[in-house]
């Protein structure tokens, strides 16, 4: 009985195994030959010209002489030139009264003591001859600045140079005079 069995099991397995090697195959056939077939060696195309817009193209006329087809000049009707000129001259007006224009000026020293401000005054004269420094007692302390600008970018090449020599160099706004 126990050698029928072991007979019967060796059977199972090669059985076992001709239906394993079947499904391997169909399913080989499956992944590449199916996919193939479905695969046709044609672009896909459609006919979309009962769903286009149908434009009909008017033959060009000859042009004529451009002298002859002068278009009329376009006079405007709702011009504000006079409330324009109003305002420009008021604003004119406002800026022949003024006397000063914000701008920037370069600090180089601030203190309560005379001494220092003339020292600082001293060796920036020294130290950059290029530019001219200026001593003003604004109570209770004395400033010495250098240059008029009127944009921080004109003032900034001047400040990085007495930056080098005066360490504590600012750029301050400050009302410059008009001439």
């Amino acid at each position: 009985m126990r050698k029928m069995n072991s007979e019967y099991s060796i059977q199972n397995r090669e059985w076992l195994w001709a239906i394993a090697k079947f499904c391997v195959l169909n399913s080989l056939l499956v992944i590449f030959w199916l996919p193939s077939l479905a695969q046709k060696n044609k672009p896909y195309s459609e006919d979309l010209s009962k769903l286009r817009p149908k434009i009909e193209v008017q033959p060009e006329t000859k042009k004529t002489d451009s002298a002859q087809s002068v278009k009329k000049e376009i006079v405007p009707t709702k011009m504000i030139n006079a409330k324009l000129d109003v305002v420009l001259d008021s604003i004119d007006r406002f800026n022949l009264t003024r006397k000063f224009i914000d701008g920037f000026t370069i600090q180089i020293y601030s203190g309560q003591k005379r001494d220092d401000a003339m020292s600082a005054m001293k060796k920036m004269q020294e130290e950059v001859s290029s530019l001219s420094a200026r001593l003003r007692y604004e109570q209770p302390k004395f400033r010495v600045t250098v240059g008029k600008y009127f944009t921080r970018l004109e003032a900034q090449s001047d400040l990085l140079l007495l930056k080098n020599v005066f360490s504590s160099a600012s750029l301050v706004p400050e009302k410059i005079p008009l001439k």
